[in-house]
């Protein structure tokens, strides 16, 4: 059986003020999830609310949320509320499910409007619904509640083994900075040459690199204390300052320069995400101002960008094209590749984010990760034939973390399925009705 909603419900506009309302000990429903309080109640029943303006506004139809409440409580001005004429016949929760569902379906076609899309409540009440019997109402409502809780638990249980999967990511990477992912690489390959003489060719070069007058020669960096090395490092590693292994740390423009329509890629520190860069976003400066960064950073492929201001310090990105760019609030880790893997160096920064933004940032509501920090940082520094082996390792086991995580999204997915398809065969005249409503406002 069809009815339509004005035979079943009863119609009240809210009357609370949004703006002026006044918290208090009863429930305020709104447009929005949360409910506000209010000194006041204008009913006291069970109701569908639905807003009667659209979520996103400027022009486009949407409802985000109908919502069901019961007991004491207000309604702001923008929404109504529907209630049961009689409730033998009408379960005012088996209604909210159906609206609630199906709003986009039944509800946000009606809307209209140029600048404020509204909904009418003389729309509202011309909708024509399935009505099955008392019984089955109840029953669909008690069906999917069920469904409801089930979902939260899986959903509460896939989220915990999204935690636990992270742990194990920096768990993994922990290792690798430790050392302990290549305990079995090191008794195979006794025979490297440590780590300290690769820092001594590294120094040998920058030195050259200053007498050619390519770089600026730099204060000596500290000795690494005692207290500054948290763990014991193999054989053959060394502990350093990230100033001794790169060439050159630098930053980008600190203002932003004005945007071209067509130019030089210009990023800032919003497009280094998850260790990428986001190309897609970027914007375009002048020769000028390119060329004045280039000549003080000369970004190439393979080095590391590290966001240095913001709430995003400490993330990393290897530069992964190799055409010229500027960019602004990132510092730059420049340094040969042939002693020393960008790979180690990213994954050392994905495994420190966190500390380094906690300990090391400077400022209040901008956070800042000044060039003296960053050549001041202490990490350990395996032989390069080791880097290869632990970078190797890690991608091995990533590569795991990752199709574990694949399978955790599929099943949320397949949850989120299996609820949908409970309200497909519980409303099995969904797609009649929705095709009705057009013809019959």
């Amino acid at each position: 059986m069809e009815v339509f909603l004005k035979d079943i419900c009863e119609f009240e506009k809210g009357s609370t003020g949004l703006a002026k309302s006044i918290p208090g000990e009863y429930p305020l429903v709104a447009t929005s999830v949360e409910r506000r309080s209010c000194d006041s109640f204008q009913f006291d029943t069970k109701a569908v609310c639905v807003p009667l303006v659209s979520s996103t506004g400027h022009g486009h139809a949407s409802l985000k949320n109908v919502h069901y409440q019961e007991g004491k409580f207000a309604l702001g001005s923008i929404l109504v509320a529907l209630t049961a004429i009689n409730e033998e016949t009408l379960d005012i929760q088996f209604l909210h499910l159906y609206l609630s569902e199906l709003k986009d379906k039944i509800l946000v076609p009606l809307m209209s409007g140029a600048a404020n899309v509204a909904l009418s409540v003389a729309k509202i009440k011309n909708i024509k619904i399935p009505l099955p019997s008392i019984a089955r109402q109840q029953e669909i409502v008690v069906q999917f509640k069920s469904i409801v809780s089930e979902e939260k638990e899986l959903t509460a249980e896939l989220t915990h083994q999204q935690t636990l999967l992270k742990k194990l990511r920096q768990q993994i990477l922990q290792k690798a900075i430790e050392g302990k992912l290549t305990k079995d690489w090191r008794v195979d390959n006794p025979d490297v040459e440590p780590a300290s003489e690769l820092i001594k060719r590294i120094q040998t070069e920058k030195e050259q690199l200053i007498k050619d007058k390519k770089i600026r020669s730099q204060k000596p960096l500290p000795a690494i204390g005692e207290e500054e090395k948290p763990f014991i490092l193999p054989d053959g590693w060394a502990w350093c300052r990230l100033g001794d292994i790169c060439t050159k740390i630098t930053d980008g423009f600190h203002n932003t320069p004005p945007k071209v329509a067509d130019g030089f890629p210009y990023i800032a520190a919003t497009h280094v995400k998850s260790g990428k860069i986001d190309w897609a976003s970027i914007h375009y400066v002048s020769e000028e101002f390119h060329r004045e960064l280039y000549a003080k950073a000369y970004p190439q492929k393979g080095e590391i960008l590290l966001v240095n201001i913001g709430a995003g310090c400490g993330t990393p990105a290897i530069i992964d094209v190799d055409f010229e760019f500027s960019f602004k609030n990132t510092a730059i880790l420049k340094f040969n590749q042939e002693y020393v893997l960008n790979t180690y160096l990213f994954n050392y920064f994905v495994l420190n984010k966190e500390i380094i933004y906690r300990d090391l940032t400077k400022g209040g509501l901008q956070p800042f990760l000044s060039l003296k920090i960053l050549n001041r940082i202490n990490m350990p520094f395996p032989p390069l034939p080791e880097q290869k082996a632990i970078v190797t390792k890690v991608e091995k086991l990533l590569t795991l973390c990752d199709q574990l995580e694949t399978q955790i999204i599929s099943n949320q997915t397949h949850a989120k399925q299996l609820m949908q398809a409970v309200l497909k065969e519980a409303f099995l005249q969904q797609d009649k009705t929705a095709e009705q409503v057009t013809a019959n406002t």
